[in-house]
């Protein structure tokens, strides 16, 4: 789908008119890329753990459960001691996640994230120690351990309280730090019947894929249940489930797409969808500038004032009002996306003008698509 975006950082005419430059007409795309199988999903997996070897960056203002875990790990190992024994600044208790992704098998290595729990500065060069990863239903599915990468994120402190910080020092990853040591039972290869869950709910690309794939290989063996779904019948395909999942998921299919404008006030960006279109209408924007100065005067008492007179600060502001005077601009009716952009850069005005532009179009009736603001 080919969309306009609008950043408030580039001039508007340079991003309008690049716009014009794209090329017309939906693209075909493959249907992994708009689709996945229902039920072949990642799962999520947690875990509790240490990170250990830090530079006096760990723990050490709020070692409670820090140093209660890292006495627990301590006395696995045969070494009794009491949490107050001793101090953590050099451990941080840490939570890890990581993805199980689908069809994961025993020995597969795992990408963990490892995020600071307590009031440590940072994980550099910290290591985490062995940790159990579990799934929802409380089962081990991994086990993480490994050195700690902050990506090039730092934070020191000087003795004077000046700090240094780079990115994000109490978050890192190690890349392939887990192993899978429980597998999810399934087996594809006997699946007869799949079903197709549309990334994008839409009845147009439903239908389309039908046809697609009924086109491939022969009628009857894809139909739709509803706008996200479409079921297939692989046992009437040769070659066994994972030969015809490969060829479904290269068939080309054009999809389709609800008209939608994306709002972004924070940063001012406009998204907008290729179907976009706008009716006849007349726009005027202008806008209201108001400047108010304020300035301190001070007040000296003259050569023969009274005595007791004292100096005194006087305040003084000054108001300026300035509107911005601009005339009617009719838009005409447009039927395509390089329409709807040489007509609003006809107004000649800044992208987070633009937006309360396109609001007040949809107010009015005028601009067919959905605003959605982020």
């Amino acid at each position: 789908m080919k969309k306009l975006v609008i950043r408030g950082s580039l001039p508007l005419a340079a991003l309008l008119a690049a716009a014009l430059l794209l090329p017309g007409g939906a693209q075909a795309v493959r249907l992994k890329d708009v689709a996945s199988v229902s039920g072949v999903r990642a799962n999520q997996l947690l875990g509790y753990g240490l990170v250990v070897g830090l530079d006096g960056t760990g723990d050490g203002n709020d070692p409670s459960f820090t140093a209660q875990s890292l006495a627990n790990l301590l006395k696995k190992l045969g070494i009794n001691v009491l949490a107050t024994a001793f101090k953590v600044k050099n451990v941080a208790a840490v939570m890890v996640t990581a993805d199980f992704p689908p069809f994961g098998r025993s020995g597969s290595r795992l990408d963990v994230t490892v995020s600071a729990v307590g009031d440590s500065k940072s994980l550099l060069g910290g290591t985490l120690l062995l940790t159990p990863l579990r799934g929802a239903d409380g089962e081990v599915y991994a086990v993480a351990q490994g050195p700690v990468s902050l990506g090039g994120g730092f934070a020191f402190e000087g003795g004077t309280g000046t700090t240094v910080k780079r990115n994000h020092p109490t978050v890192g990853v190690i890349t392939g730090g887990a192993t899978v040591e429980r597998e999810i039972p399934i087996n594809f290869s006997l699946q007869t019947r799949i079903r197709l869950a549309l990334h994008q709910p839409d009845f147009t690309t439903a239908a389309r894929v039908v046809s697609a794939i009924n086109q491939a290989f022969g009628d009857g063996i894809a139909t739709a249940r509803d706008s996200g779904t479409v079921d297939v019948n692989i046992a009437k395909v040769t070659g066994g489930a994972v030969s015809a999942m490969a060829q479904l998921e290269r068939i080309e299919v054009t999809t389709d797409q609800r008209a939608r404008v994306v709002i972004n006030e924070r940063t001012g960006t406009i998204v907008m969808g290729e179907n976009v279109r706008i009716a006849t209408v007349a726009i005027s924007h202008g806008n209201l500038n108001i400047v108010i100065k304020e300035e301190s005067l001070v007040s000296q008492p003259g050569a023969f004032a009274p005595e007791g007179a004292q100096t005194v600060v006087v305040p003084r502001s000054e108001v300026t009002v300035k509107q911005e005077k601009r005339n009617m601009v009719v838009i005409p009716k447009t039927v395509s996306i390089g329409d709807v952009v040489r007509g609003l850069n006809a107004i000649g005005v800044a992208p987070r003008d633009l937006i309360a532009i396109l609001q007040a179009l949809k107010a009015a009736g005028a601009l067919d698509a959905e605003i959605a603001l982020l």
